[in-house]
């Protein structure tokens, strides 16, 4: 097995519409995107995949958007996909808007969520030093780990999405699934950065939680310039991650997008 092949998960594999592939957001995984995958992949084939330095894909030194996008193209190339929709949730959607302007003739259509093309200050310092805190040499438990992220992070919720990523390794210790070491070391490359100046002709679908401030009003200007077609559509009672706080309403817009419904 070609080792820097991104892991995945496939629902629907026998039917034969053109493919979903869904990219989650820093520190997630593929398992965050089950009931989604699943639910979609009654209607097409649904790849949901780890991102390179995440859940069970490989770990590299190297995080830029440009190499996000060329493990999509090496990872399609694999399956021998020809074309897909692409989905990409946060820093999985810096990767499909790069990927999109890099690769346009492999995107049917693209689906950009809750995150702009535009740089964004660092803001995941706080999760970061949290995850640094942990410790694996003196914790024993799960629990032990979460009580010193509490330390650090007052959100539950937060916890529990970084706890997802606790795994026993060969050594019966404890350890994160994710590379800590690249994402930390690299963070200003994949998050402060903009992604390159390009122009991706496809439809192009920005879906926003009413509740984030991630897709401001005025990104609108610079979304178009990149993504011509785009239309943004705001789902309603959800927060950053839209999805989970609102699932019905986020696939209903998925859904219509893809002409599904």
């Amino acid at each position: 097995m070609d080792n820097t092949i991104l892991h995945s998960k496939i629902f629907g594999e026998n039917l034969s519409s053109t493919p979903l592939l869904v990219f989650h957001g820093l520190f997630g995984m593929l398992d965050n995107w089950g009931s989604f995958g699943k639910d979609m992949g009654e209607l097409l084939p649904v790849h949901l995949i780890d991102l390179r330095n995440h859940g069970r894909s490989f770990h590299s030194d190297s995080m830029t958007h440009d190499d996000l996008a060329n493990d999509i193209a090496h990872y399609m190339e694999h399956y021998g996909i020809q074309k897909a929709h692409v989905l990409g949730h946060s820093l999985g959607g810096k990767a499909v808007m790069q990927f999109a302007i890099k690769y346009p003739e492999k995107v049917e259509k693209l689906i950009v969520v809750d995150i702009s093309p535009k740089a964004y200050p660092p803001h995941h310092q706080g999760v970061i030093k949290a995850l640094e805190s942990v410790d694996f040499n003196t914790v024993n438990s799960r629990s032990e780990v979460e009580a010193v992220l509490n330390q650090y992070i007052p959100e539950k919720s937060t916890i529990q999405f970084l706890a997802k990523n606790l795994y026993w390794d060969n050594n019966k210790k404890l350890n994160w699934r994710f590379n800590l070491k690249t994402l930390s070391e690299k963070y200003n490359e994949f998050v402060s950065n903009a992604i390159k100046f390009g122009v991706f002709e496809g439809p192009t679908l920005f879906i926003s939680g009413e509740k984030s401030n991630y897709i401001l009003p005025q990104d609108e200007f610079a979304i178009k310039q990149q993504f011509p077609k785009a239309k943004i559509v705001i789902v309603k009672n959800a927060a950053h991650w839209v999805q989970a706080d609102n699932p019905v309403g986020f696939s209903q817009v998925v859904k219509q997008f893809l002409d599904l419904d």
